[in-house]
């Protein structure tokens, strides 16, 4: 399981959300409370939006709290809206290619959880994915996986009508290879926008997922990053948080 965050609002530098509170993203990359593991060391990445319409990545395999290049780009890069990823593998090689969030054209997209049985019918959910966005497909993982389909499914026309159909592309075919594994999933989309966020589990045990509004600076997180819960909002599990830039319009249900 990894961590994550999504930020949408005033323009800040990085670091103000990577190193700063008290259980940062880079505190959860050692110290988690609310995952399998308490250790996120396989990589990183982040996200950002700025004068061009394309995001500008930063993804490495290095653990996040020991990386000095991160904390120099953190401490320099301001962006109204970015995403930042600490990931601890479920498998799959650590890699660059393997390191959230991913990237295509104007969209970046990141995930949290594990498709069950992935290995058994990876090439049946792959299939999903058209021609032209798996020659951009890089690495080897379900996460990147999920996020190509949703191309397929139409996420450029309708993005939460593309969450919808991945979630059920891939319950339906774990159904057909009798996959007994959960498929546990939190996953942030962005256009450069809007922001859509899932919470979602065939079980029980949906990973955690977090949000709060101060200021008219959003922030959705793994876990919180102050010790004091109180400000901040669980998503419901099975559910989908859409915002417009710092501006939360609906949770709704899958």
């Amino acid at each position: 399981m990894c961590r994550w965050l999504a930020y949408s609002g005033d323009e800040i530098f990085l670091d103000e959300l990577l190193f700063k509170p008290e259980n940062s993203l880079v505190e959860q990359s050692l110290h988690a409370t609310e995952a399998k593991v308490a250790t996120n060391g396989d990589g990183f990445g982040v996200g950002w939006y700025g004068q061009k319409t394309v995001p500008g990545l930063y993804r490495e395999i290095m653990p996040a709290w020991n990386d000095c290049n991160l904390q120099h780009l953190a401490t320099q890069i301001r962006s109204s809206h970015f995403f930042a990823h600490v990931r601890a593998s479920t498998g799959t090689a650590t890699s660059r290619a393997n390191c959230h969030p991913f990237a295509y054209n104007n969209w970046m997209g990141m995930h949290n959880g594990q498709v069950g049985g992935y290995e058994l019918f990876r090439r049946s959910l792959e299939s999903h994915i058209t021609d032209e966005h798996y020659a951009k497909r890089m690495g080897t993982t379900d996460s990147e996986a999920l996020f190509y389909m949703l191309f397929n499914f139409g996420l450029e026309q309708d993005p939460l009508k593309a969450i919808r159909k991945m979630v059920e592309t891939v319950t339906n075919l774990q159904h057909k290879y009798d996959i007994k594994e959960a498929f546990r999933c939190t996953m942030a989309i962005t256009d450069g926008d809007r922001l859509y966020c899932l919470r979602h589990s065939s079980d029980r045990f949906a990973p955690s997922l977090y949000w709060r509004n101060q200021d008219g600076r959003l922030v959705v997180v793994s876990e919180p990053l102050t010790d004091d819960h109180t400000d901040w909002n669980k998503v419901p599990e099975s559910h989908i948080l859409i915002a417009d830039k710092s501006h939360v319009q609906e949770i709704i249900s899958l």
